[in-house]
């Protein structure tokens, strides 16, 4: 058999598994439990590095959580990212978490979002330098071994492309829904893409995507430049919002202050107050949707 055909088949084995195929794997993965307290999980995920998920340079997890918030809901956040936290620094949370008489960590709050993260738990310098079963457990241990309360949402920011803790995520706990950002770039587009069919495959339903530094605009003709003359971004699922590069961003993220709390009445601050809204209603919608099935039933 030519080795052209060989890897043709061995692809199609790969990524097209038959409903047995399924029904045998499922057997080992573990239950999905649910988080005592937390209504619904949203993570926000890229597949390319550099797309300003993180930090445009402020984090886009951090403004959106904040926005969430500022609309009345009860917000966590959990920094995802073992090796590169950031969120101590964004949020301006540096201390340590208290632990309760169970046992469970007790998140610092600012900004009325409670937040962990590895960074608060390891010193500035240190590196992390883990194998992924150590990241899977911490990633396990941040999200249920911590007392969250009662939450409306818990927001998980996660580290760019489809490895450890995005599986992690998706097979120990039911994901409400996923929020993909990327640019308009060809090569951010193709990568977000992967992550987009990751989720599909793990029945993890996608909120839609938001492209990031698209555009500015001029301080002194208040014109909209934009970067990208052609965007690849209609091959990814629906576009929930387009985000510009602002010069406020980078003040914002050395002070260790949101820009929607910085500059709350910004253009800036008013997308990710459309973004919020939006994203509340798709989970007020499917809310209404799921008590109907159960009635149904």
């Amino acid at each position: 058999m030519e080795p052209l055909l060989i890897n043709t088949i061995w692809r199609s084995f790969a990524t097209k598994l038959t409903p047995s195929q399924v029904t045998l794997m499922a057997r080992g993965l573990p239950k999905k439990q649910p988080i005592t307290g937390v209504q619904d999980i949203i993570v926000v995920a890229s597949g390319k590095g550099g797309v300003g998920k993180s930090t445009v340079a402020v984090l886009f997890t951090v403004n959106f959580a904040c926005s969430l918030a500022r609309l009345g809901k009860r917000v966590g956040l959990l920094d995802g990212d073992i090796f590169g936290p950031t969120i101590p620094l964004l949020m301006n949370v540096h201390g340590e978490p208290g632990v309760n008489d169970k046992n469970l960590m007790i998140p610092p709050q600012n900004y009325n979002v409670k937040c962990l993260s590895m960074g608060m738990l390891t010193p500035v310098e240190a590196s992390v330098i883990w194998r992924g079963p150590l990241v899977m457990s911490a990633i396990q241990r941040l999200l249920k071994g911590t007392d969250w309360g009662l939450l409306d949402v818990l927001v998980i920011d996660t580290p760019p492309g489809t490895g450890d803790v995005h599986l992690s995520l998706s097979q120990h706990t039911p994901i409400t829904g996923v929020i993909l950002v990327t640019t308009p770039h060809t090569a951010a587009v193709q990568v977000t893409l992967k992550g987009a069919r990751m989720y599909e495959k793990l029945n993890v339903p996608i909120f839609g995507v938001v492209e990031n530094m698209k555009y500015t605009i001029c301080q002194n003709c208040n014109q909209r430049l934009e970067f990208f003359k052609d965007s690849r971004i209609s091959s990814l699922p629906r576009k929930l919002i387009s985000l510009p590069l602002d010069s406020q961003i980078a003040d914002s993220n050395e002070s260790g202050v949101p820009v929607v709390i910085k500059y709350p009445d910004s253009k800036y601050s008013n997308l990710f107050t459309q973004l919020a809204e939006e994203i509340t209603q798709i989970l007020t919608e499917q809310r209404c949707k799921q008590n109907q099935n159960n009635s149904a039933h």
